[in-house]
């Protein structure tokens, strides 16, 4: 009907292309337009100015000789000013664009490890858009945006990756685990240190103790009952300890201690035995 009446209809976001006698005449924008068939005009196509995007999926190696698939992401439009530029210059846009996408990342690839590959995927989008702009814009599209959404390696190199990962996260939990232990033996061996120190400062005072009241049960001894001797009343005293001890022994139902020697006649022997050391201990 459009054909008959000589109108022409073009929707929004695109553009159409006027001909006449199969010589490119005008861009025809959005509306309706006058297309006057019987005098050579027609219409030879239209073209989307919306924007597109294209994926490309490149297979190449890195430097350390590993083959990874590297996945572009490309967003692209034609140019509403050089529509008959990218409507007559290219055939297949789509092919282009994937041939210069290629060209690029197999040339920025194979510079780099494949940990630089992860860490600079900016810097080949930012190539990658560049080289685009370059050459499409001689072809009235305007590249948008390029990105590197995807890296993957093959997939033994990925589990080696994870292994190695792994592997030293494991070493430094070790690490951890082994300081720790380190700081509780070391707090522990302060903590025993600390005890022994407090424990024989206990038990010097302890014998301190002993000391003094057995010195003042003596000298007392002897003032009040004359004619005794410091050795009576230190003897006095030894036994009434031996059998204060040997009470405590015998009280307790299931005691294990074992005094030795425990006749009765060994205390002269063990009063000798303290008086000499406390003798010696003084003349020292």
């Amino acid at each position: 009907m459009g054909n008959l009446l000589c109108c022409v209809k073009v929707d929004q976001s695109t553009v159409a292309i006027k001909e006449r006698f199969g010589k490119f005449q005008e861009v025809l924008e959005p509306g309706c337009h006058c297309m006057p068939w019987f005098l050579g005009s027609q219409l030879s196509g239209h073209l989307s100015l919306r924007l597109q995007q294209l994926d490309v999926r490149c297979e190449t190696k890195t430097k350390d000789n590993v083959f990874v698939n590297v996945v572009a992401s490309v967003q692209y439009r034609a140019l509403a000013h050089s529509a008959n530029d990218a409507f007559y210059k290219l055939s297949n846009t789509r092919a282009q664009i994937q041939a210069y996408v290629f060209d690029v990342i197999r040339a920025s690839v194979p510079k780099l490890d494949l940990d630089d590959v992860f860490e600079q995927k900016n810097e080949i989008a930012k190539a990658v858009e560049e080289e685009l702009e370059k050459a499409m814009s001689a072809y009235g599209y305007e590249i948008v945006q390029t990105l590197i959404v995807d890296i993957e390696p093959d997939e033994h190199v990925k589990r080696a990756m994870n292994e190695i990962n792994a592997a030293a996260r494991l070493r430094v939990a070790a690490n951890e685990k082994a300081e720790a232990e380190k700081i509780v033996q070391i707090k522990r061996a302060e903590g025993e240190a600390e005890s022994k120190y407090l424990s024989g400062l206990g038990i010097a005072r302890q014998r301190q103790a002993i000391v003094d009241g057995l010195r003042d049960s003596v000298l007392g001894f002897s003032v009040n009952v004359p004619g005794t001797t410091a050795k009576d009343v230190l003897d006095m005293v030894l036994i009434t300890q031996y059998f204060d001890t040997m009470k405590e022994i015998g009280a307790a139902s299931k005691s294990s201690a074992v005094f030795i020697p425990h006749g009765p006649g060994a205390v002269n022997d063990i009063a000798t035995q303290i008086r000499d050391g406390m003798l010696q201990a003084t003349k020292h």
